[in-house]
């Protein structure tokens, strides 16, 4: 049997961390997830899906995600069963293994981490540009004098080419 399901969509709400009687960190949070076509309208409709993560990924999502954050989930889907007033409520939710951020978060130091990389390398792809930019330099110089060396005024246009 197989049950993968894959999401990439946005929080709705912060995530919830609760523990369960022994301990165990569980977290809840709902992704909006576009549809691949459009509706009549030409608007795309939204799936409002509850995911479910454990332990330390619950703790990670926790401390990480915010509402609005757009992350790929992976998972397995779990239908969960319950009733009230003698009506039976399939909750259909998703069980998730992985939890990929896909964007940078406002709410902590990582989002000014990252740019301050992000200018480092810009930094060093700058130094590598230059450096490249003098090795041809050079390699043209080079060039230019084994061309002064040997110059016997070839012209393409002195021979018949069968083509």
């Amino acid at each position: 049997m197989l049950n993968r399901i894959v999401l990439i969509g946005r929080l709705t709400r912060d995530p919830e961390l609760r523990y369960t009687s022994n301990g165990t960190p569980v977290c809840n949070f709902t992704l909006a997830v576009e549809r691949n076509y459009t509706n009549r309208n030409g608007d795309r409709d939204v799936d409002f899906i509850n995911i479910v993560t454990w332990r330390g990924l619950a703790e990670n999502c926790a401390r990480h995600l915010g509402k609005g954050r757009l992350v790929g989930v992976d998972g397995s889907l779990q239908i969960r069963k319950s009733e009230n007033n003698n009506r039976t409520y399939i909750n259909p939710e998703v069980n998730a293994d992985n939890v990929r951020f896909l964007d940078f978060g406002n709410n902590n130091g990582s989002r000014n981490n990252n740019q301050g990389q992000y200018q480092n390398n810009q930094s060093n792809k700058q130094q590598n540009n230059n450096q490249a930019q003098q090795n041809n330099n050079n390699q043209q110089q080079s060039q230019d004098d084994f061309d002064a060396q040997f110059d016997d005024n070839f012209d393409a246009d002195d021979f018949d080419v069968p083509f």
